[in-house]
């Protein structure tokens, strides 16, 4: 991401909406309860018909082998008409076996028995074992009505989910439009109580509930904000003030100092130098001021000649280093800022070049709509790159030089404010290339 460009949101585990969350939470409540009073109300129905069913047919085979102790000769009768009773004496058990075989298998007891008769229809029936050395006695309950009336109420029980699963959204978005509509209010007057300077109460409008404590913690921090802003204005009202007058002084009189002639060159050179420093301090102070204020200035800077004075200002203060100082490129960019701000920018990206880079050339390059600025010093660390605009951060070369790592932060913080862009990167064989691109589009900025 280029510099100067807003930074991305970071992204959240909670996307949707609250109001969604509600709607959404009363759904899945409501599908999930009605669900699970469905799978227990089929779980005790089913129960409860095989307890009832069970119990019929061993009181009807305990009744049919009375019966059929009491008369072998013949087939007694069953009260229960969806119940058909088999008899076998001892001489039938191979029969049964031939036969029934899955029923000569059985001992004693209730089973369900499933299987499709001749036409390809599911059928199922339960059978209720009962063998002596004597005689094998079974009773077959057909269950075919009762899988009928099971699926029956099968499908009755998903209506009855559907309908209660939309009921329980409707509920939900009731719910929800009651619960956020006071959270609603209350975002739109808070939105609406920032157009004036001084924040509106918003407790007053909401009953003493979760919203209410809500607003009064927002107008406990709007008045301790509103604070904090004041004196804040207050401070940079008071700094600008109270150095402003200092920075006068010193510039009138070194102005004085340097009009008269019998100053030798050696004092005129440092009252020059005393001179620069008072014209750095005053940029400096302005730029911090617009900053702090959140404000963007406006002018007309002429690029070029604020790159020619701040080339004449480095080269002054060379000492001898074996550097050398040139712009190249067509003049005529005009900036809407003012020259403050430009000086701030450009000359903390000059002054880098010149600090770092011994020997060599350190060329101003000027675009159509950019400046770069060109050394031959030593590079940059993949670490340095990454950190280069971290304010207090200072690169892996500056070793025991001056400054505290925030020239390059200032920078950053006027490209914000004025939509510029501003990107170092290493030389093609060595030294570093530093664009500040004054031009919306970085693409075409830094090419």
């Amino acid at each position: 991401m280029p510099e100067g460009a807003a930074p991305a949101r970071r992204p959240t585990h909670y996307k949707r909406r609250l109001r969604s969350r509600i709607i959404l939470s009363f759904l899945l409540l409501g599908m999930g309860l009605t669900l699970l009073l469905a799978v227990a109300t089929n779980w005790a129905r089913n129960r409860v018909e095989n307890q009832l069913v069970e119990d019929v047919m061993n009181r009807n085979i305990d009744e049919y082998a009375r019966r059929y102790y009491a008369d072998p000769g013949r087939n007694p009768a069953v009260p229960v008409e969806q119940i058909r009773a088999f008899a076998f004496s001892a001489d039938k058990f191979a029969r049964v076996r031939l036969e029934r075989p899955e029923w000569a298998e059985l001992p004693d007891g209730i089973y369900r028995m499933n299987g499709v008769d001749e036409a390809g229809k599911p059928f199922s029936y339960k059978l209720s074992v009962r063998k002596t050395p004597d005689a094998w006695f079974f009773l077959a309950y057909d269950m075919t009505q009762s899988l009928r009336g099971e699926r029956q109420f099968n499908n009755a029980l998903i209506g009855v989910v559907i309908v209660f699963t939309g009921l329980s959204l409707l509920v939900g978005w009731w719910a929800a439009s009651r619960v956020m509509s006071p959270v609603s209010e209350l975002a739109q007057r808070l939105r609406e109580s920032g157009r004036s300077a001084q924040p509106e109460i918003l407790a007053t409008h909401f009953p003493d509930d979760e919203v209410g404590q809500l607003a009064s913690a927002l107008d406990d921090y709007a008045t301790r904000l509103t604070e904090v802003v004041k004196r804040d204005r207050e401070f940079n009202a008071d700094v600008s003030h109270e150095l402003r007058t200092p920075l006068a002084v010193i510039k009138g009189a070194v102005e004085l100092l340097l009009t008269r002639r019998d100053v030798d060159e050696k004092t005129r050179a440092r009252l020059q130098r005393i001179q620069r420093a008072e014209q750095q301090c005053t940029d400096l102070i302005s730029a911090l001021l617009l900053l702090s204020r959140n404000e963007r200035g406006h002018g007309a800077t002429d690029v070029a000649r604020v790159a020619e004075q701040l080339l004449d200002a480095h080269r002054a203060q060379l000492a001898g280093k074996p550097l050398v100082l040139r712009m190249e490129g067509e003049r005529g960019l005009v900036v809407d800022a003012p020259e403050s701000a430009v000086t701030v920018a450009l000359g903390n990206l000059i002054g880098n070049a010149v600090k770092y880079t011994l020997q060599g050339d350190v060329v101003v390059r000027l675009l159509p709509d950019a400046v770069q600025v060109v050394d031959s010093g030593p590079g940059l660390t993949p670490e340095d790159a990454a950190r280069l605009f971290e304010r207090g951060y200072r690169g892996t070369h500056a070793e025991h030089s001056q400054g505290g790592g925030i020239g390059l932060s200032i920078v950053r913080r006027l490209c914000l404010l004025y939509g510029w862009h501003v990107r170092v990167i290493p030389g093609d064989e060595r030294g570093v290339v530093a664009t500040l691109s004054f031009s919306a589009d970085s693409d075409t900025a830094v090419a």
